[in-house]
């Protein structure tokens, strides 16, 4: 197997990651990756589609009565 950084600490692991940690190289990196993904610094993102917007909204929401638009 090829050598391979830790993607928390970029450590080089010999022959790969191995063990219960993988892809990690020890737990502690594994735990800091983890607290990333609840904290919210780690995102998956997709184009914000006009649906996504409205999803959730109840009938006339969001619309001014004000509004000249309207």
């Amino acid at each position: 197997m090829a050598d391979a950084k830790c993607p928390t600490c970029k450590k080089v692991m010999v022959g790969g990651p191995t063990g219960p940690h993988k892809p990690f190289c020890s737990e502690r990196c594994r735990s800091i990756d983890l607290g990333g993904w609840l904290d919210g610094a780690y995102r998956i993102s997709a184009p914000v589609e006009e649906e996504d917007l409205d999803e959730g909204m109840p009938e006339g929401a969001g619309t001014s009565k004000d509004d000249p638009a309207n």
